[in-house]
């Protein structure tokens, strides 16, 4: 990439956005179809393999990273992307033209404010693995990537047992959020995939060539990326925690429209939860790759990008419990919050990594 022009590098980095983006659509819509027809549930359909299919491209930032040997890049795409992908909640918020309450207030129930509480957690075992010895590791495992996966597996366990019912009033939803139950816009989309005669095959060959397209588009996204950024003065762990995350997001961001159009707001706000607990995972994928622990190298950057990642994800745990019923400017007064808290945090960051 060292070898390109600027101009077309910042061509390759906005094609592979564009590719992103529309396999991003793809890919949400075939794993939905997928999700009902195979009877995966709305608790595994949404926070595995979708977690897993939006959060292609920085699967393969991470792995590209780690055989790069360029670490600091991957854990700022990761940690940075939690930020990014938080505040993707004030887009879908302020995407609601049709609404007249702020989203979480449509979207609240308990087990969204568990969802929310297992990314707290999982963030904070991040803080302590930066904490540990680099020596610490032995057959390419170290002990703060496997207990973050091995909570990952325990919240979905418990995340799954909250969505067949809690033991509270409305089994967990507040009264007067959405009228219809969680996850029905995959059913709507089923159902148009059916009408339109498209069968299991064709909806997972669809799948494989839009998650193809989309590790593909994360390795040239990244790679262009760097490269065109750095020369622009840029540095690498800005870059990774604002410009490639954002780009990076915005699968969520398509996935997340669709299912506010369909007035599925408690799906919308648990693929982001759900994607952001998902994405410390990739550093056990990272330390398998690179053969040594990648959370002790962090740098104090890391730590800051974590810690907001937590404050951001409280925010909106707060909107979940409170229910703003006013909105300012199309936002809930959490979005606004959240936006505020983002910008002031990336200020923060420029400082530390200047």
């Amino acid at each position: 990439m060292g070898s390109l022009g600027s101009p077309v590098l910042l061509v390759l980095f906005l094609a592979s956005a564009a590719v992103i983006w529309v396999a991003g659509i793809k890919l949400s819509d075939s794993t939905d179809v997928l999700a009902e027809r195979l009877h995966l549930g709305s608790a595994l359909g949404g926070l595995v393999l979708l977690a897993i299919a939006t959060n292609l491209p920085e699967i393969a930032i991470t792995a590209s990273a780690a055989m790069a040997g360029q670490l600091d890049v991957a854990v700022g795409n990761i940690l940075g992307g939690i930020a990014v992908q938080t505040v993707v909640l004030a887009v879908l918020d302020a995407a609601g033209a049709r609404r007249r309450a702020p989203l979480t207030r449509l979207a609240a129930s308990l087990q969204l404010v568990l969802e929310g509480a297992l990314v707290v957690v999982v963030l904070a075992v991040v803080v302590m693995g930066t904490q540990l010895s680099p020596a610490l590791h032995a057959a390419r495992l170290a002990p703060a990537s496997v207990a973050i996966a091995a909570l990952w597996v325990v919240g979905l366990i418990l995340l799954n047992r909250a969505g067949r019912g809690l033991p509270w009033r409305e089994g967990g939803d507040a009264p007067d959020s959405q009228p219809e139950p969680r996850g029905h816009s995959k059913g709507k989309k089923e159902k148009a995939a059916s009408d339109k005669g498209v069968t299991t095959a064709r909806a997972a060959l669809v799948f494989g060539v839009s998650a193809l397209a989309t590790l593909v588009a994360g390795v040239v996204i990244e790679r262009s990326g760097e490269e065109f950024f750095a020369r622009q003065g840029l540095s690498g762990v800005l870059f990774g925690a604002t410009v490639l995350a954002a780009a990076t997001s915005l699968p969520e961001v398509s996935t997340g429209l669709t299912s506010t159009k369909l007035g599925d707001y408690q799906l919308a706000i648990s693929d982001i939860f759900g994607g952001n607990a998902f994405l410390p995972v990739l550093f056990l994928l990272a330390t398998v790759i690179s053969g040594k622990p990648v959370l002790p190298a962090a740098h104090d950057t890391d730590v800051y990008l974590t810690a907001l990642g937590i404050i951001l994800t409280v925010v909106y745990m707060a909107g979940l419990i409170f229910r703003p019923r006013r909105r300012h400017a199309r936002l809930g007064i959490d979005s606004i919050a959240a936006v505020a808290i983002y910008v002031v945090g990336i200020a923060g960051l420029a400082t530390i990594a200047t």
